[in-house]
């Protein structure tokens, strides 16, 4: 579509000489290739539109009746703090950990403000740590791969998992496997 667009934009203005960018230039007429991408965010805005207009009926009809919106607030409350626990402890682990987490505290920011200003330190936080970690060397970028493996060990072994397998293969002699929690 980009090479569509960029080949409307080297078209022809006037007896075929090619005047790049002819599309963009504020007062010239569009493209066709522009006019309908246009013509599709439009739409696509006007269905989130609808979208948007059922919540915020949703929500109206919530915020009549002072007991209906007690309860919600309790249920979404509960539902964020279980996706956000879910998410705490899948940090170290291969996966969407993070994602997990920001997920609980947006649910959680939909009713709270006190979760909303969490959730926008949460991510200037892990995109600091991103940056930061980008520009270390690869010893340091090691090291951190190597601390989130130990404490994926860890956490392992105090769940059990390691004397649970160890069962499934027949090293129950092996009693370091077991958890000193669990065990």
């Amino acid at each position: 579509m980009c090479a569509v667009r960029d080949l409307d934009r080297t078209r022809s203005g006037r007896a075929g000489v090619a005047v790049p960018g002819r599309g963009e230039r504020a007062g010239r007429d569009l493209s066709s290739t522009e006019q309908t991408s246009r013509g599709e965010e439009e739409h696509e805005r006007g269905r989130f539109d609808g979208v948007k207009d059922r919540l915020r009926e949703f929500r109206a009809r919530i915020e009549e009746r002072p007991t209906v919106r007690r309860t919600y607030r309790v249920a979404i409350g509960v539902l964020g703090t279980l996706v956000l626990a879910a998410g705490i402890v899948a940090i170290p682990y291969p996966g969407p950990g993070w994602a997990i987490v920001f997920v609980g505290l947006a649910i959680l920011a939909s009713e709270f403000a006190w979760a909303k200003r969490v959730l926008h330190f949460a991510k200037g936080k892990y995109d600091a740590w991103t940056d930061w970690l980008g520009r270390q060397s690869l010893v340091v970028k090691l090291l951190v791969l190597g601390a989130t493996a130990l404490i994926v060990v860890a956490t392992l072994w105090l769940l059990n998992a390691f004397w649970l397998v160890a069962g499934w293969v027949g090293l129950q002699e092996w009693t370091w496997l077991q958890s000193p929690i669990l065990g």
